[in-house]
């Protein structure tokens, strides 16, 4: 099977939609032999930051001289974004016959109870780490925690980032339920590194650790903006600082199983890098774009602090998208105070909201900036003239489509549509 064959198998899967739980990929997994039985890993939960701790975590075992797995999600161009190893995409070829091996085990399966795509692409990855012989696998929930298809495997160490709001049609309305949701995580006797500062969330996350004997350790937002001593993390923004703070714990905390240096954690922080994450972008013109995924409010506050601080006095072109079922009203109303001007999008995904509504909320809003709505994000991009900093931000889906635009990161065909969470038409 080819790469392309590949990809639209797995597009094929999206008719499953989306159901949690883990009856299914404990099966899927056992057919290919159990592989995360091989395998050590770093399991990683949260609202925000899990890409950005996963991938500090990585470059700091990959600096210790260690053979890294690092399993993420969404992509934001190429579905081989999700699994890489030692920051190596996954080939196109292994690809191709990762799906045509795990197409005979999906057999057995009625459709009422087939896999679900990130089911069937965690097993994936877990026989490719394995084949790989990965010392170590950095692995991020895809949503969730509890019954997310990742929670099959028994962890060094369990990492909760945060708790805030998102996604809570499927996780809860409040952040107690949330937390509980990303809490599933945690194992008896593993130990818990979690950055959650929320009463609420941090009292469920304290009990479940205590209930299963789990050794559980805070990294406190006051102590973290005192770390690293070392180099910090290329990463923009204070809350960076906290992720960092998180990694260098959990890697702390592992030292009897996996000794790290300090000078290794220091250049993995050093080296460390996360695209579409206040990823800047500078231009051969002298203008700037900086490109950041804050897709829920708790991403647009820190968002709206980077600006304050490491932008102050510069009022961006604010270039804006958003799914419609996120809370994106409030977003604006955080982030528009701050734009010189204001171009609402699109995003390429049938849940987009409507860049006429957007543009309208912003103009309520922030009623002395200008909001100009357009069809799509190519118009967009091609009515900017002479801007020193442009922001392009309000979901992944933008970011990904905005670095195949700017040429960032090209890709062959569109994969973006593989992150719907439902059935999607391709």
């Amino acid at each position: 099977m080819n790469y392309a064959e590949a990809i639209q198998f797995l597009y094929g899967l999206q008719f499953f939609g989306t159901h949690f739980g883990l009856e299914r990929t404990h099966q899927l997994a056992a057919l290919a032999g159990n592989p995360q039985e091989r395998l050590r890993f770093i399991h990683v939960a949260g609202t925000n930051g899990k890409g950005s701790t996963c991938a500090m975590l990585e470059s700091i075992y990959r600096a210790a001289g260690l053979r890294v797995g690092l399993f993420t999600s969404p992509h934001l161009v190429s579905f081989r974004e999700r699994m890489q190893v030692n920051r190596q995409l996954i080939s196109e070829a292994d690809v191709g016959r990762l799906v045509a091996e795990i197409q005979p085990q999906l057999q057995p399966f009625s459709a009422a109870a087939h896999p679900t795509m990130f089911e069937v692409v965690a097993v994936m990855a877990l026989k490719y780490f394995a084949e790989q012989q990965c010392d170590l696998v950095i692995w991020e929930t895809g949503l969730g925690g509890r019954l997310d298809a990742t929670n099959i495997v028994t962890p060094l160490a369990s990492v909760i980032t945060n708790i805030a709001f998102d996604h809570e049609q499927w996780l809860g309305g409040t952040l107690g339920k949330i937390a509980a949701e990303k809490a599933g995580i945690i194992k008896p006797g593993i130990p818990v590194i979690t950055a959650s500062d929320a009463p609420e969330a941090l009292a469920v996350i304290e009990n479940v650790a205590r209930e299963k004997d789990a050794p559980l350790t805070i990294v406190g937002r006051d102590a973290a903006l005192r770390r690293p001593d070392g180099p910090c993390p290329p990463l923009i923004g204070d809350h960076q600082k906290l992720n960092a703070a998180l990694a260098m714990t959990t890697v702390e905390v592992l030292q009897k199983q996996i000794p790290v240096r300090a000078e290794q954690i220091c250049s993995g922080l050093a080296s460390v890098h996360w695209a579409g994450r206040l990823q800047l972008i500078q231009k051969s013109d002298g203008g700037r774009i900086l490109l950041d995924g804050a897709h829920n409010l708790a991403g647009a506050e820190a968002l709206r602090a980077v600006l304050e601080h490491d932008f102050a006095g510069i009022r961006p072109l604010l270039v804006f998208g958003a799914l419609a079922d996120k809370n994106w009203p409030e977003i604006c109303r955080r982030l528009g105070p701050l734009a010189g001007r204001i171009f609402a999008v699109p995003v390429a995904s049938s849940r987009t909201a409507d860049p006429v509504e957007v543009a309208n909320v912003f103009r309520v809003t922030s009623p002395q900036t200008s909001a100009t709505a357009f069809e799509n994000l190519p118009a967009a991009l091609n009515a900017i003239k002479d801007e020193p900093l442009v922001l392009i931000t309000g979901s992944l889906y933008l970011i990904g489509e905005a670095l195949e635009r700017l040429g960032v990161s090209p890709a062959q065909a569109d994969e973006r549509a593989l992150n719907e969470w439902t059935a999607a038409k391709v």
